[in-house]
């Protein structure tokens, strides 16, 4: 869109709409929230720095107060929340880098041509939203011929979950398949903990391809399904001479949804990525 024929419009409300316009590309709730907190703090920020009451969104998005937001942020000064060295403290790198990539993704919604520098990220082993979005996609999407079609499928919607809850492989272990309600309107959620997470379009897609072989396995029982989430896709060993459980009447441990991570990611990319890498920075 260009700049020249576009109205004028208010910046709050353009905000607004840029995060209509991510819930309708499919991102995942976390990525959205991130992207609203940062442009809501860029606001803030340039509203109480220049004491004005409203701002267009051309107007926000001048270099010179988009340089003044960085900084000031860089020095802590936006800070909301304590940290272990302070409240003052500076920014930390990839708190610095979401917030360029945030301005750059409203530039290009609102059709602006200028584009922040993205510095390089401060530790290998996290991704920006874009990217574990993108991983996501890639392991849903793609599956080795070595690897176990129902393995791969509960992978893809762990790592899923960790993106779109922010919660650790640990916090969702103890999930049960009633904690999912896919007819929720407007958005389909699961309770995490007593806590509800909307999931968006990818990840309830990844999440009923998963319900669908998890049914198909626990099927096979003869009784009542435990409803355990996670459970193994493949039988486990004969110890002391006793066969292994049917599959489904067992929870799939950590050890082994972390296991299955690391072989499929290996696979897939030829290098090892931690499920904690794909969980939005707070």
């Amino acid at each position: 869109m260009s700049t020249a024929t576009r109205p004028e419009q208010d910046a709050l409300a353009a905000i607004s709409g840029f995060l209509g316009h991510l819930e309708e590309d499919g991102y995942v709730y976390e990525t959205r929230r991130l992207r609203g907190h940062l442009l809501a703090e860029y606001l803030e920020y340039t509203l109480a720095a220049e004491q004005k009451a409203v701002l267009t969104a051309d107007e926000l998005m001048e270099l010179h107060r988009a340089g003044a937001w960085l900084a000031a942020a860089a020095a802590g000064q936006t800070r909301r929340r304590n940290t272990l060295v302070g409240p003052d403290a500076a920014a930390a790198n990839n708190s610095q880098r979401s917030r360029i990539q945030t301005w750059n993704g409203f530039a290009a919604y609102l059709g602006l041509t200028l584009r922040l520098e993205l510095p390089a990220p401060g530790h290998g082993d996290w991704l920006d939203p874009d990217q574990a979005r993108k991983v996501i996609h890639t392991l849903f999407v793609q599956r080795p011929e070595a690897s176990k079609p129902a393995t791969a499928a509960r992978t893809a919607a762990v790592a899923a979950l960790v993106a779109a809850t922010g919660r650790s492989v640990p916090e969702l272990h103890l999930l049960e398949v009633a904690h999912i309600d896919m007819d929720h309107r407007p958005f389909p959620q699961i309770m995490v903990k007593g806590e509800a997470h909307p999931l968006d379009k990818q990840t309830a897609a990844i999440l009923r391809r998963w319900l669908k072989i998890r049914a198909g396995i626990t099927a096979q029982l003869d009784g009542t399904d435990p409803g355990y989430l996670w459970i193994p896709t493949t039988p486990g060993p004969t110890r002391n001479g006793l066969e292994p459980p049917k599959l489904g009447l067992s929870r799939a441990a950590v050890r082994t949804l972390h296991a299955a991570h690391r072989t499929l990611v290996l696979q897939i990319f030829g290098a090892p990525l931690r499920p904690g890498a794909l969980r939005p920075t707070r």
